[in-house]
């Protein structure tokens, strides 16, 4: 499988909708990491309130399976709290690595990413999003 195959239409149309794009005013809580092997960059700030994600907002410099992920997070992850955001990182990787399914429920909508299994290379891509946003939920002093 090529690294072309990674992009369908779905992954293509959630990396353009960039739904939380942006910055929260102000953050509660940012955190930013970037992938020294291919130049992507994340920060993700949040809000929590009673321990759960309130409002979040990301920017991300990197490809289009890095732009879905946090578009993808940005949505799926509002309410959630730090447990299901590892449990939620947990099954995407499963989903990757191991062609696992996503249960029903918050994350489902990850199988998106399935196509990105094959690509060893690009799991990063998927996967530094998530752990950027639970970087900022961990720092969050509310």
């Amino acid at each position: 499988m090529s690294g072309d195959d990674v992009y369908q239409e779905e992954l293509l149309r959630v990396a353009r909708e960039a739904a939380g794009a942006g910055r929260l005013a102000p953050p509660a809580s940012t955190a930013e990491r970037d992938n020294p092997l291919c130049g992507d960059r994340v920060a993700f700030d949040v809000r929590l309130e009673a321990g759960r994600i309130a409002a979040l907002a990301h920017r991300v410099r990197g490809c289009l399976v890095c732009q879905a992920s946090a578009a993808f997070l940005s949505r799926a992850a509002a309410g959630a709290g730090a447990a299901e955001l590892r449990a939620g990182r947990d099954q995407v990787a499963a989903l990757l690595s191991a062609g696992a399914p996503v249960p029903a429920g918050r994350w489902s909508g990850a199988a998106l990413f399935a196509p990105v299994g094959p690509v060893r290379s690009r799991h990063g891509c998927v996967l530094l999003p998530f752990d950027t946003l639970a970087e900022a939920v961990a720092g969050w002093r509310g």
